[in-house]
C-alpha cells in the first residue's frame, strides 16, 4: 500500500491480481512483460503506476500484476477498472499476437524449459531466489494468485486480525482453487498450485512453515517466532541479506509492518475479476464477523493452534468445496452447529449469513453463486473439460478462460 493517512481494520482493503501472457494463437507462454509495461509507460519499468489500477511485474516474464494504486474503500466499485485494464492490456498485447490468461498456473507449461526471470530493475533478487531455491517449477515458474492486503494499527488490530485469518485460510481453496490440470495432466489435488507451494521452500522450512501461519499476535512476537528464524536460516545462502525483509515470507498469510497490512497470499487467481473481487467480498466480510466476536470470541480464536487448521487447508487444497470438515469445534467458529461439513457448506452457511445481513454487494451475489452451487473453478475447470484430456481439448478450455477474462464473466 502506497503511504497515505493511517489506516484502520477494514477501512479499506489492497487487492493484487496475477495473469500469464500467451501466445494469441497457442496460448503457449510469451515473456514479453517487459515490452508489455514498456508500450504503456513509454519506457523500460518495472511499475506503470497510475490512478486507480497500476501495473508491475513479477519474478518471471510471462506474468503481468495489476493491482489497486491505492487500498480501496469499495471493493464494487474496483471491478469496472480492472475489467478496464484487462481489456487495454489485451490490446497491447494484441500487437505482439500474445493476449492475457487467467487462472493459478498455466495447463501444459514445462517450466524448466519455459521460465524467463525478469532480468532487470531488482534483478538481483529474483537471481537470489533462483540461486538459493532453483525457481525452475511449478511452485516458482507457474503459478498466479490473488493477494489481499488488509490494514492494522497496532498490536490489538493486529492481534484480532492476525487470529481471523489464520481461522480461514483453510477454507480459502474450498472457494477459489483454479489449478486441476498441470504438465498437460489432471492432478489429484484441486489447488495444485498450493500443493507445490506448500514444498517450494522445503530447503529452507522455516520460511513456509505450515502455510497456516503460527499463532502470534503482536508484533514484537512475530519478528521473534518468525521473521527473526526465517533470516536466520538463509543467511548463509544469503550473505549479502538480499533477501532478509517481510516479502521472504511464504506463509499463507504474511505481516508487512513496512506498511502496516497483513497480505493474504494463497488464493489462486479467477478465470475474471468479477469472480476474484466476489471472493474477496465474502471473505473480507467473514473476517469482519470474526474480529467482531459474531460467533465465537477473541480469545478463544486466538487458541487455535497451527496443526488442526493446516489439516484443513491440506484437505480443501485437494478436494476444495468437498473436502469434509469433521472437527465441530472449528465448524462453531463461524456459527454452525454440526458435527461434520463440507468446506462448501461452510461457505453456503456463511453467503447466506452475509446476504441476510446486507453486506454482500449485489454485483457479487451471480458470480459468488455460481461458484457455491457448480463449484470452485478447478471442479467447473474439469466439467467443462470433459474426457479424454488432451491438448485439444486443453486448448479449448484454456480459450474459454481467456474469453471468460477478456469478457469479464465467470465460468459456467
Amino acid at each position: 500500500m502506497p503511504e497515505m493517512k493511517p489506516l484502520h481494520l477494514f477501512d479499506a482493503i489492497g487487492v493484487e491480481l496475477e495473469y500469464m501472457i500467451v501466445d494469441g494463437t497457442s496460448l503457449d507462454v510469451k515473456p514479453i512483460s517487459d515490452q508489455l509495461l514498456q508500450a504503456a509507460a513509454g519506457e523500460l519499468t518495472s511499475h506503470y503506476d497510475k490512478p486507480g489500477i497500476s501495473w508491475s511485474n513479477e519474478l518471471v516474464l510471462h506474468v503481468i500484476e495489476l493491482k489497486t494504486t491505492e487500498p480501496a474503500t469499495d471493493l464494487a466499485a474496483m471491478v469496472a477498472p480492472f475489467h478496464a485494464d484487462v481489456q487495454r492490456i489485451n490490446t497491447l498485447l494484441a500487437a505482439h499476437d500474445a493476449r492475457l490468461m487467467p487462472g493459478g498456473a498455466h495447463p501444459w507449461m514445462d517450466p524448466f524449459k519455459e521460465m524467463h526471470l525478469w532480468p532487470h530493475g531488482d534483478r538481483e533478487i529474483y537471481a537470489a531466489f533462483n540461486r538459493i531455491f532453483d525457481c525452475r517449477g511449478h511452485g516458482w515458474a507457474n503459478l498466479q494468485s490473488c493477494h489481499l492486503n488488509l490494514p492494522f494499527q497496532g498490536d490489538e488490530e493486529f492481534g484480532r486480525l492476525h487470529a481471523a485469518i489464520r481461522l480461514i485460510l483453510p477454507l480459502l481453496p474450498a472457494l477459489a482453487a483454479s489449478t486441476p490440470i498441470v504438465d498437460g495432466q489432471v492432478q489429484s489435488s484441486l489447488d495444485f498450485r498450493l500443493e507445490t507451494y506448500k514444498t517450494n521452500s522445503a530447503k529452507l522450512p522455516r520460511i513456509t512453515g505450515l502455510v497456516v501461519p503460527e499463532p502470534v499476535f503482536s508484533e514484537a512476537a512475530y519478528r521473534e517466532q518468525i521473521l527473526a528464524p526465517m533470516y536466520e536460516s538463509i543467511a548463509p545462502f544469503d550473505p549479502e541479506g538480499t533477501l532478509q525483509d517481510e516479502w521472504l515470507n511464504a506463509r499463507g498469510a504474511i505481516a508487512r509492518f513496512d506498511r502496516d497490512a497483513i497480505e493474504i497470499r494463497i488464493i489462486d487467481v479467477q478465470e475474471c475479476p468479477l469472480a476474484d473481487l466476489a471472493i474477496a467480498s465474502l471473505i473480507v466480510e467473514t473476517l469482519k464477523a470474526l474480529v467482531a466476536e459474531t460467533w465465537t470470541g477473541v480469545k478463544k480464536q486466538q487458541g487455535w493452534q497451527t496443526t488442526p487448521l493446516a489439516a484443513i487447508l491440506n484437505a480443501t487444497i485437494k478436494d476444495g468445496e468437498a473436502a469434509v470438515i469433521s472437527d465441530p469445534a472449528y465448524l462453531q467458529l463461524f456459527g454452525m452447529a454440526a458435527a461434520s461439513a463440507t468446506a462448501g457448506q461452510v461457505w453456503q452457511h456463511l453467503f447466506a449469513y452475509h446476504q441476510k445481513q446486507g453486506t454482500i454487494p449485489t454485483i457479487f451475489h451471480a458470480p459468488l453463486a455460481i461458484i457455491l452451487s457448480q463449484g470452485c473453478l478447478a471442479r467447473r475447470m474439469l466439467r467443462t473439460l470433459g474426457n479424454p484430456v488432451d491438448r485439444q481439448g486443453l486448448t479449448s478450455l484454456a480459450k474459454k478462460l481467456c474469453q471468460c477474462l477478456a469478457d469479464d464473466t465467470p465460468l459456467r
